[in-house]
């Protein structure tokens, strides 16, 4: 029981690390930003896509993807875009839909489809990320490991 319990938490870091690339977008900005409000959604948007794309060119930096990778590495990029813009349109529903009126029954069933979405997301990153990760040298699947082994401890936060 120890040994598996053990497990777990060895691989939690890991775990974290994909799941971020997944649901970033949505921890990055509050769903009921004022700000957002008071700027106006296209600018709430760019923001979002900024830090996509940030993440991505990062994620891209870090793994150190050579020009024969690019086309696996598109994958990954795409995955995690749609991703995003995939939280984005939660978001604006959720916006829509209940506004200041949300019920805490609401919250809940809107937080499922947050829920179910990440999960969307993580299995669409998932495929397009192992497409890539088979396909590295060695020297940079362990960078690969390196990169997510230390995912949130250098208070960056992806």
């Amino acid at each position: 029981m120890q040994t598996t319990i053990r497990r777990i938490f060895d691989r939690a870091p890991r775990m974290a690390a994909v799941a971020a690339f997944a649901g970033a977008v949505l921890l990055a900005a509050p769903l009921t930003s004022g700000a957002a409000h008071a700027k106006g959604m296209s600018e709430a948007t760019s923001a979002r896509e900024k830090t996509v794309e940030e993440r991505i060119a990062n994620l891209h930096g870090e793994l150190k993807i050579t020009a024969d990778q690019e086309t696996l590495w598109a994958g990954v990029a795409t995955a995690m875009r749609e991703n995003a813009a995939n939280m984005q349109k939660l978001v604006a529903e959720k916006r829509a839909e209940h506004g200041e009126n949300l019920t805490a029954l609401n919250d809940l069933l809107v937080y499922e489809k947050f829920a179910q979405a990440h999960v969307d997301g993580l299995k669409n990153l998932i495929a397009a990320f192992t497409k890539l990760y088979q396909a590295l040298p060695e020297d940079q699947k362990k960078q690969a490991d390196k990169v997510f082994a230390h995912f949130g401890h250098d208070g960056r936060g992806r």
